[in-house]
């Protein structure tokens, strides 16, 4: 059974990382753009990132984050995984904290989970991002880097 409300999971505790900030956020994306709907969150390493992926999306590279959605439409969104190897060296690469980027990669995986799709739908979840990134404080996105 799961616990109430969403968490966020290191596999390992990182050295020099606020967590805080980053369970707060958690709890802001949970209640402000999942509308209540929780999700759990495994910050790990470029090695089970690069599993997952393989394993459950047939593509054999490490990547920043993924999204598992929940095969039942209920209260709970589904499940996020994210590099922190890859948030801290994107971090360093974009002049921000490791903790904003993955606050960005979570809200990524999030409207991921929401049933967005990049790729596939004309902007729609670029310009989500785009808003939600704006109310919440946080510098550009994964789509606007990669210009998607």
């Amino acid at each position: 059974m799961y616990p109430e409300g969403s968490t966020v999971t290191f596999r390992r505790v990182p050295e020099k990382l606020l967590r805080p900030p980053v369970e707060r956020f958690a709890r802001t994306l949970e209640s402000e753009v999942a509308k209540g709907r929780a999700f759990d969150c495994l910050i790990t390493t470029d090695a089970e990132l690069r599993r997952l992926n393989r394993d459950f999306r047939g593509q054999d590279f490490a990547t920043d984050v993924l999204s598992f959605r929940e095969a039942r439409r209920g209260t709970r969104l589904g499940d996020l995984a994210i590099s922190l190897p890859r948030a801290r060296a994107q971090a360093r690469e974009f002049g921000h904290q490791t903790e904003q980027e993955i606050q960005i990669l979570m809200l990524h995986g999030v409207l991921h989970l929401l049933g967005m799709d990049h790729e596939a739908d004309n902007g729609r979840m670029a310009r989500a991002e785009k808003r939600w990134r704006a109310r919440l404080g946080l510098p550009n996105g994964l789509i606007e880097r990669v210009g998607s």
